[in-house]
């Protein structure tokens, strides 16, 4: 991952300071969050933002060996 030094309004960065803190996220990381949300969901513009959030996270689940594989019967 290549970072990158930005200039974002004090507006954004105080508005992601809750969200940041009730989800365990640094300020960065919750406005980096929202980036990936509003690209998914303009990628997506069918999908509910549930569904998308649900699948970033089930992607993720994935990646961290989390997944169980799925049974029938």
């Amino acid at each position: 991952t290549m970072a990158v030094a930005m200039k974002l309004s004090d507006e954004l960065v105080e508005d992601a300071k809750p969200y940041a803190a009730a989800e365990h996220r640094s300020v960065p990381r919750q406005i980096e969050y929202w980036a990936r949300i509003g690209k998914a969901v303009i990628d997506n513009p069918d999908m509910p933002l549930r569904l998308i959030q649900d699948t970033m996270l089930s992607r993720e689940e994935v990646k961290a060996g989390l997944a169980a594989p799925y049974e029938f019967g």
